[in-house]
């Protein structure tokens, strides 16, 4: 992975308790939320479109992680939770999106990877060049030559470092770079990229830390103002500012991650200028559901329903809390209205829509319950908890069969794969030999260990 902004259980915001199949080699823990993911990759879209990068080859990713930073990897760019909480308007969001853009469209970790090979070479012949000229002191005798050769030896790996991290820093310039322009192609400010870097220099301030900006990957935060501020001012949309309904979403955005992750008190530290912002209300809302007052949190959900009745994001919060509630047809009501008004139709939403219908008992909610769930897994074959309730659903219609390849799919995009092979085995069993469910099952247990 590379090109990071800085150096260095059921709910509408689930966190992978595993490892993600999307991130396996690197054990990024990853967050899925419909409302959250909705509104990234509407951030996103004109920054990639601008690029001239397609939209369906870039996948966005949320990681459940405090601090300020993103990065690229491969085709997906990722971005943490902290990042999204912190940032106080789109904008600043936005810029960071532009800037990680500029690496996948530069090309920069695909140049990494042969930058790294290259100062691995040499280290390598120049620690070789370091040995020779010991070797070759000793049999003559001069003291010196061999430890000028101890000199060149050393200095082989810390030249090479220094000029890989040279590189990275002209690479992460070029991505400051292409993401201005890629502001002012959309029509948009290049403040938050700014402020963004002001809240580093400022963090870095408080510090007090003493940096060899030839040691670190990034150039300086101050560094990065300096070089960009011309630009950004030059642009005729510096000055121009997020729609309110834009600033809005983003507002719910950072209620929710604040519930989430730091309860009812992080949505007070976060909202203290505005306790009446509908982002801090809605992060109340989630808060109590989350802290087990659940009458009290439906009450407060249906007020902000009242305010804004075609919200999608607002009913499949009023679902969840009535499955907490035990009341599960109830539930199942709701994530089906909040499917019906989701422009996107996410996955994450019908499946829930499924698990609900599937926890209401019934024999004909089963049937429809299994049909909502693998209509979600298809168009999101990644997602772990999809494939659970599945096997949740068959298990209870008794077909234990597709139960275990449902668990088995469970278990393997949460990156167990052991596990999922023994799912796969016992499932196999009860499959016609060449099915595709039986060629599923073959690929889990044909699928290689780590």
């Amino acid at each position: 992975m590379r090109g990071a902004i800085v150096a260095g259980a059921a709910s509408a915001l689930c966190v992978a308790q595993t490892v993600s199949a999307t991130a396996q080699s690197s054990s990024v823990p990853i967050v899925r939320d419909a409302e959250i993911e909705a509104l990234v990759t509407d951030y996103a879209t004109p920054i990639i479109k601008a690029a001239g990068l397609s939209r369906n080859a870039i996948r966005i990713v949320l990681v459940n992680n405090n601090s300020f930073n993103a990065f690229v990897d491969g085709r997906r760019i990722f971005i943490n939770t902290g990042a999204l909480l912190q940032a106080q308007t789109p904008n600043e969001i936005i810029g960071v999106l532009a800037h990680e853009t500029g690496h996948l469209a530069g090309g920069h970790e695909f140049k990494l990877r042969e930058q790294l090979a290259a100062a691995k070479t040499m280290a390598v012949v120049t620690s070789l060049l370091g040995i020779g000229a010991v070797v070759g002191g000793a049999a003559g005798g001069a003291s010196g030559l061999s430890k000028a050769g101890m000199g060149i030896a050393m200095s082989g790996p810390e030249a090479a470092m220094r000029n890989l991290l040279n590189y990275q820093r002209s690479e992460e310039m070029a991505a400051d770079r292409s993401a201005i322009t890629y502001l002012a192609s959309t029509g948009q400010s290049a403040k938050g990229m700014l402020t963004t870097f002001e809240r580093f220099s400022n963090a870095l301030a408080l510090t007090g830390t003493s940096v060899d900006p030839y040691r670190i990957s990034h150039p300086m935060p101050r560094e990065r103002i300096a070089n960009l501020e011309v630009l950004a001012h030059a642009s005729p949309y510096y000055d121009k500012l997020d729609s309110p309904a834009l600033q809005q979403r983003h507002d719910m955005m950072r209620g929710k991650i604040a519930a989430y992750t730091g309860g009812g008190a992080s949505v007070l530290q976060n909202f203290r200028k505005d306790p009446r912002n509908i982002g801090a209300r809605y992060g109340d809302a989630i808060a109590t559901y989350l802290n087990g007052s659940s009458q009290s949190a439906l009450s407060k959900i249906d007020v902000l329903i009242k305010e804004q009745p075609k919200n999608p994001y607002f009913q499949e919060i009023r679902g969840e809390i009535l499955l907490k509630q035990n009341k599960a047809s109830d539930a199942a009501k709701a994530f089906q209205k909040a499917n019906a008004l989701d422009p996107r139709k996410s996955s994450l939403i019908r499946m829930s829509y499924g698990r609900a219908l599937m926890l209401s008992g019934t024999p004909d909610n089963l049937n429809a319950s299994i049909k909502e769930i693998k209509a979600g897994i298809a168009s999101d074959r990644e997602y772990p908890s999809g494939y659970g309730y599945l096997a949740q659903a068959y298990a209870q219609m008794g077909d234990m069969v597709r139960s275990d390849l449902a668990s088995a799919e469970q278990k393997y995009y949460s990156g167990k794969i052991q596990d999922a092979q023994i799912f796969a085995i016992r499932a196999q069993r009860g499959l016609k030999n060449g099915t595709p469910e039986w060629i599923q099952a073959q690929d889990i247990i044909n699928a290689k260990r780590k």
